[in-house]
């Protein structure tokens, strides 16, 4: 069977003696190994099932990267209970109205966001709260460790593949998230997949930096299911990143693009040694060829994967492994904009806008079927019938398949800009200004233009020591790789984007910015 639960059994059967828990931010755990962590599992869901949590329930967490945390959702898919992992940089109101969607029997909450439960909107869940001590506690709440240490281990819940095991929040740049609920089968399948090009083995070491509540973290998966251990970041800082590959001699590392850069920027690289690192996996938003090679350089003992995915998909679908990277380097520098090749067992197709599929090669919208696609959203019928149509899962994403089988992703459907009648996608205008020698960093979106309908705008954040070249400039510059209606005619130099908290850009509030400004330069 295909379940969490049975791996977690496995695991601890295989591997009990293998470090399990390195304990990097001092949160009580200790270093345990798997036969240990696993008996903590198992009174971890002794105390789920105190609390009166049945299979099927679900409860929420509101909870920073540790030990406990992760316990706590290991412990749920024992248990047959359905973690919900919230993004706790949401503000209240959202929050509070992901509660209300989850409708969760039990709050697991961060000490940290205690203060949360005096307002209004989380009064329901004041007599249901129990404190995860991530750095402190409150005397006037249950804790967490206190509830664990009077349970009893419980024996595993027999789940079913299609059971839920998790609900992740999808993290968009625009409307309210939805709730993906993705099953034993589709995070077991993912991992499954991800073991044919990752090649872990019990000696891994896999850093959780990335925040719990983002699809990325269930790529540790993989790492659990050979035996290796795990390291847990309550938050990201950069010489804490360096510190723990060299202490922990961490193997794995999965970092978004804006951690990448202030590695590079802040790191003392120099100081420590990082030969263990042996994979950084990056992904959720694009990065600049100039940053990758960088990072490459600086890492020189590690392979790079890229990762292309969505929370729908447990999370992935396919990866540029560390054989292409080496490639572009040598002779075809245009894969590092690819998003690598479908995994095993992903079926692929690209349909034009009346849902017809159109020859390889051509741009069309990614819709995607497998193992690990969810089988749809809680509670939004009206989402799952646009999304999850005839078996295939509609990603919203545009892009195109090369003649060699790489998977090159352009925009999202709804960034794709009309300009006089023809689209235009902004990643490949991204690419091209990402090489020009003043830009850090580049946003492209649509403004509106009375004659075109939609104008290109191109939002630049400079590199460090540089003066904004002329618009002219930046246009001829363009000019050599683009066709005369994907040039940029407008442009923004900002200190900074907006961004999500996984570091997408959110695009729109660059659209706003631009309007704005223009309104005050009027006359």
């Amino acid at each position: 069977m295909l379940t969490l639960s049975n791996m977690l059994r496995a695991t601890a059967q295989c591997y009990g003696t293998r470090p399990a828990i390195l304990d990097a931010d001092g949160d009580q755990a200790g270093n345990l190994n798997w036969d240990q962590y696993f008996e903590q599992i198992r009174k971890t869901a002794g105390a789920l099932r105190r609390l009166g949590l049945q299979p099927g329930d679900r409860f929420a967490t509101l909870c920073r990267n540790c030990v406990l945390h992760g316990q706590l959702l290991n412990a749920g898919y024992w248990a047959g209970v359905v973690p919900v992992v919230l993004n706790f940089r949401l503000s209240p109101a959202e929050i509070a109205q992901l509660l209300e969607d989850a409708q969760c029997d039990v709050l697991m909450i961060d000490n940290a966001f205690l203060p949360l439960l005096d307002q209004s909107a989380f009064a329901r869940y004041r007599e249901r709260a129990i404190v995860v001590p991530v750095d402190g506690s409150d005397p006037c709440f249950p804790r967490l460790d206190d509830m664990i240490a009077l349970s009893a281990p419980l024996p595993g819940h027999e789940a079913h593949e299609d059971d839920d095991a998790i609900i992740l929040y999808t993290g968009g740049t625009t409307g309210r998230g939805k709730g993906v609920r993705l099953s034993h089968r589709n995070v077991m399948s993912n991992a499954l997949q991800l073991s044919r090009v990752i090649n872990p083995d019990e000696y891994d070491i896999y850093l959780h930096v990335s925040p719990m509540f983002h699809s990325t973290d269930l790529k540790a998966t993989v790492v659990t299911m050979f035996g290796g251990g795990h390291v847990y970041h309550k938050e990201f800082s950069v010489d804490a990143v360096l510190q723990s590959v060299e202490r922990h001699r961490v193997s794995i590392l999965s970092l978004v693009p804006t951690m990448i850069v202030r590695v590079l920027k802040e790191g003392r690289l120099d100081q420590y040694d990082l030969s263990a690192l042996r994979l950084v996996s990056y992904g959720t938003s694009p990065i600049g060829e100039g940053t990758l090679r960088a990072a490459m350089a600086a890492f020189p003992h590690a392979g790079f994967h890229q990762c292309y995915g969505l929370t729908e998909a447990s999370p992935l679908l396919a990866l540029l492994d560390e054989p292409a990277h080496r490639r572009a380097l040598q002779d075809k520098p245009e894969l590092l904009r690819a998003a690598g090749r479908p995994l095993p067992g992903v079926d692929m197709r690209f349909l034009d806008d009346n849902g017809q599929e159109v020859p390889r090669g051509e741009i069309g919208e990614i819709v995607v079927r497998g193992p690990q696609v969810s089988k749809g959203y809680w509670n939004r019928p009206e989402d799952n019938a646009s999304a999850f149509r005839d078996g295939w899962f509609h990603t919203g994403d545009v892009g195109r398949l090369d003649e060699d089988g790489y998977l090159y992703v352009l925009d999202r459907k709804k960034d794709m800009v009309i300009t006089g009648g023809e689209n235009v996608y902004t990643r490949e205008v991204e690419n091209v200004l990402h090489q020009h020698p003043d830009v850090a960093d580049v946003a492209v979106v649509g403004v509106p233009d009375e004659k075109f309908g939609e104008a290109l705008l191109a939002a630049i954040v400079l590199r460090a020591g540089r003066e904004a070249p002329p618009e002219q400039a930046l246009i001829e510059f363009c000019r050599s790789q683009l066709g005369g209606f994907k040039i940029p005619r407008r442009y923004l130099f900002v200190d900074q984007f907006p961004r999500t908290t996984m570091g997408k850009i959110r695009k729109p509030e660059i659209a706003q910015m631009y309007l704005r400004k223009a309104e005050t330069a009027a006359p």
